[in-house]
């Protein structure tokens, strides 16, 4: 990578890839390694900075993560954060402490001594907290920077080593001032020129592809998401019709979804489209099965005997493209690129599976794989896909699969795709969609009475969710307006069929989660 480099050292904290997507809005290149990446390895990426991950531990204890104390020595600008702070003061001869009294959630600040990690910020300011410990003496040569009432180091830097620490979390959204901390940081501290742009990668990785491919074919499996659909538009403008893309519909994706996909990149983007029509084989193979799980492995597994039986028909000369992005990588255990130390799996995502054994291409190509999902919604945009692709919410691999409660059959799959249908338009129209982080409509497992007309019946109900969140860890249920809700629901009830009662959902997550399944 020919841009400048901040490293994020990972100690185990749940916003390691919320700090790197942090430092990239600054227009910083930023890749997140492992704390036990060798020291050589660290010297030989040659990072302009390196910022220390939070972490669930205590550093005083002996099992905890540590880092040697050379590191300190390399001239490199450090930012330890939340447990990374802690990590400073530790390793070079501080004190960390049990809290008399733990901080959680926002909490002001006051400044001290100020400092480049504050020049721009209001001498008080709140932040995000959330520790059990805290730095209750300084390494020398330190001094403190910001406190709050109850944490005396909530902020501490030795300028002359270039070392800074914050006891809080300016990564997430409820630290007022958290991104001119990082681009104080980055600029003020480390020198960052901010050469990380779209436009520069879009250019770089289009010349790169070309270069790699030659003239060989690519075969990429395109499913209609963001991201496999970003990776056909870049390798469309790359090698144009040397591209094959093959489109598995599965008959579970949203209301005319699969003729949306085609049309798209048919008259868009210049590739070979191939679609591949199998409703009646999945549904044959669903036939009597409700368990959630179930249902999950079964399309899943024949998912992927449609799209290799494809392949092989297409023939492997070539090279197979993935939509893999940085947060696959990370979260299948694959991010650490030092190969050192452990990666936790947090779960294996659908584009980093093996391919079967009798298929072999030249190799893999991946040109989203450092990107995160807002760069890669930005390169979609610049290459001309359509906003409301660019922009799909999130969308579960099995698709309406999990959507619909029980057994799947043809007519539910139906009554889903237009009540779904029905509450879009419904949003699209009342101007609040940008509001929502995601809004879908279920199709539980459940009859109710109702009267229509003058006939009593006996139909489906189709429930309604929606969330605002800022990271889909947790979520709350969105409080759209009622006058849309009722709405949503006279059209739903009037226009399609076997429907005669819709529901809201208004559980957060937690308890409940985003899907029903």
């Amino acid at each position: 990578m020919a841009n400048q480099l901040c490293i994020v050292l990972d100690f185990g904290g749940q916003y390691n890839q919320l700090i790197a997507r942090r430092v990239r809005d600054c227009g910083v290149y930023c890749e997140i390694r492992s704390y036990t990446t060798p020291l050589e390895e660290i010297k030989t990426l040659n990072p302009m900075g390196i910022i220390f991950t939070g972490g669930p531990n205590s550093v005083y204890e002996e099992n905890s993560p540590h880092i040697a104390k050379e590191i300190f020595d390399l001239g490199i600008p450090i930012l330890g954060i939340c447990y990374g702070c802690q990590v400073v003061a530790y390793t070079l001869g501080g004190e960390v402490s049990s809290c008399t009294k733990s901080e959680y959630g926002k909490i002001e600040i006051t400044q001290s001594e100020g400092g480049l990690l504050f020049g721009d910020i209001p001498e008080k300011s709140v932040v995000w907290m959330s520790h059990t410990d805290y730095v209750s003496k300084l390494p020398e040569g330190f001094r403190v920077t910001a406190a709050s009432s109850d944490c005396p180091a909530a902020a501490f830097e030795n300028p002359q080593k270039k070392l800074y620490a914050v006891q809080f979390h300016p990564e997430v959204t409820h630290s007022e001032y958290g991104k001119n901390i990082f681009r104080n940081f980055l600029y003020n501290v480390c020198s960052f020129s901010g050469d990380w742009k779209m436009d520069n990668f879009i250019d770089t990785t289009v010349a790169q592809l070309r270069d790699q491919i030659g003239d060989k074919n690519v075969i990429l499996g395109l499913s209609g998401g963001v991201d496999s659909s970003v990776a056909a538009a870049l390798l469309s403008r790359a090698v144009g019709n040397q591209l094959t893309c093959v489109f598995v519909d599965q008959g579970l994706m949203r209301k005319d979804e699969g003729d949306f996909v085609e049309e798209t990149f048919t008259k868009l983007f210049d590739m070979n489209f191939v679609r591949v029509n199998c409703q009646d084989q999945f549904l044959e193979k669903l036939k009597g099965v409700s368990e959630p799980e179930s249902k999950r492995k079964i399309i899943g597994t024949e998912f992927y005997n449609v799209f290799w039986n494809k392949i092989r028909e297409c023939g492997t000369d070539g090279y197979f493209a993935q939509g893999t992005i940085y947060p696959d990588r990370i979260e299948s255990g694959k991010g650490n690129k030092s190969g050192k130390g452990k990666t936790d799996v947090i779960k294996t995502h659908h584009n980093m599976v093996e391919m079967p054994i009798d298929i072999q291409f030249a190799g893999t190509i991946e040109p989203l794989k450092d990107l995160f999902k807002d760069e890669v919604r930005a390169v979609g945009e610049k290459l001309g896909i359509p906003h409301e692709l660019v922009w799909r919410q999130p969308f579960p691999g099995p698709g309406l699969g999990v959507r619909i409660i029980g057994e799947i059959t043809k007519e539910k799959i139906s009554v889903l795709q237009e009540a779904d249908a029905v509450l879009r338009d419904e949003i699209a129209k009342s101007g609040i969609e940008d509001t929502l982080k995601q809004f879908f409509a279920v199709l539980p497992d459940v009859k109710t009475v109702g009267v229509m007309g003058d006939h009593r019946t006996y139909d489906h109900l189709i429930a309604i969710r929606a969330v605002t969140t800022d990271d889909f860890m947790t979520a709350d249920w969105a409080r759209i307006p009622y006058d849309i809700l009722a709405r949503v629901s006279n059209r739903i009830t009037n226009e399609v069929e076997h429907v005669n009662r819709v529901v809201y959902d208004i559980t957060s997550k937690p308890p409940g989660t985003v899907e029903w399944e």
